[in-house]
């Protein structure tokens, strides 16, 4: 284990801290996983850094403190991040509809099942916003979930499975489909963030790759997060273990992977290409990043918008993004079927409002979210403690995540 900083100076337990690694090293020699990074920082110190396990298992490649890790929808939380620089310039707010940014979506319709007609296309009660996309309650649906007839559209389209094409005509695709709920009457998880990013896109007119690089990643010292891999890091790169690609995948093929123990080595590399692919980028997934770099990225959240000087956004745009956004009657947020209880969603993140019904050690206020090749962050601005996990292991049924936050703050002793 590599420490930068005494955790006993912020409040740590160094024995408390020394029983995460045998809970993770479990993980690695009974459930599948190859190995991972885990991280831990408190009043902007580093107190645990430590790695278990094999970056590529059968090549005996141990894992290293800078693996770089598809993080999936933990690029999420980045481009809601980036887009708000925008917000602060004047060129949008949440209220705006989505058509005055993108005509195309002020056509779309909805599918309804009406019990007379059956599945049918009628109009929506009201446009697209802005603001629905960051609460992913703009009626879109995930081509893997399968509660709406619409992610099976999506999937048989290979919406979220093309790793090549250009994310304009990604979202242009998308705005071919109907919206699976009507918009703002449902917290569904979806491609609302791909569509933000898009926006990005737009309202800037810059590409994707190259507005977060030079307004996000130069800014904050991300070195090691892209779209893509450059040739002298792909050495870094883990490799993906698990269930089968959530990509073109529906989630009871997922699960019956699960039960059926299939968990070996798994390739991405065409729905989330690492090179070759110059107009991959996408919102909802896409980045590779290090925990070291998200670890920076988190600590800018932490610090209200700024880091080493650098301020990206104001205090109370952080502070705004991170508050709860939905109304009562769309909680608690649930994953096909699943129930995130106490947590609400802010503008691309959960957010923890009920500490007991979360079921894991917290503070009213903490937020964050997960990829689904299981990596994780939180941060938890009462105690001022940042937590990021980072494996490679496709849509992992377990606890790992709330074992390791449940690890980190047993460990926190004042």
């Amino acid at each position: 284990m590599e420490l930068y900083h005494s955790p006993e100076s912020v409040g740590f337990s160094v024995n408390r801290l020394e029983r995460i690694r045998p809970v993770l090293q479990s993980y690695v020699q009974k459930s599948g996983y190859a190995g991972m990074v885990t991280l831990l920082a408190r009043r902007g110190q580093v107190v645990y850094f430590d790695k278990v396990g094999w970056q590529d298992r059968e090549n005996n490649v141990p894992m290293a403190f800078d693996s770089i890790f598809r993080i999936y929808s933990m690029t999420k939380p980045i481009i809601c991040t980036a887009l708000m620089m925008l917000h602060e310039e004047g060129r949008f707010q949440l209220a705006d509809p989505l058509a005055k940014f993108l005509p195309a979506f002020g056509k779309v319709k909805v599918l309804v099942n009406d019990t007379s007609a059956g599945w049918k296309e009628v109009a929506p009660i009201r446009p697209i916003t802005v603001g629905d996309l960051f609460t992913h309650t703009a009626g879109f649906t995930y081509n893997f979930l399968e509660d709406s007839p619409v992610g099976e559209q999506y999937r048989q389209a290979n919406l979220m499975g093309d790793g090549q094409s250009p994310l304009q005509q990604v979202i242009a695709d998308l705005a071919r489909f109907p919206l699976a709920f009507q918009p703002g009457t449902k917290w569904h998880y979806s491609m609302s963030i791909d569509v933000l990013a898009h926006l990005i896109e737009v309202i800037s007119g810059q590409a994707l790759q190259d507005f977060l690089q030079t307004r996000f990643f130069d800014p904050l010292g991300m070195t090691d997060t892209a779209f893509e891999v450059p040739a002298d890091k792909r050495h870094r790169l883990a490799t993906m273990y698990g269930h089968p690609d959530i990509a073109r995948n529906k989630f009871s093929d997922i699960l019956a992977a699960w039960m059926a123990g299939k968990n070996g080595r798994q390739e991405v590399e065409a729905t989330y290409p690492s090179h070759n692919a110059p107009h991959f980028a996408r919102g909802g997934h896409g980045l590779f990043s290090t925990a070291a770099d998200y670890m920076r990225f988190a600590q800018m959240l932490l610090n209200r918008g700024k880091l080493d000087g650098v301020r990206l956004l104001a205090p109370k745009t952080i502070d705004f993004m991170h508050m709860n956004h939905l109304p009562a009657k769309l909680m608690p947020i649930e994953i096909n079927g699943i129930p995130q209880a106490g947590y609400g969603f802010g503008l691309g993140s959960r957010v923890l409002l009920n500490v007991a019904e979360s079921g894991v050690p917290g503070s009213v206020g903490e937020y964050g979210w997960a990829g689904a090749a299981r990596t994780y962050y939180w941060v938890d601005p009462r105690e001022e403690v940042i937590g990021v996990m980072m494996s490679q292991f496709m849509m992992g049924v377990d606890l790992l995540s709330k074992d390791f936050q449940a690890l980190a703050y047993q460990a926190m002793v004042e």
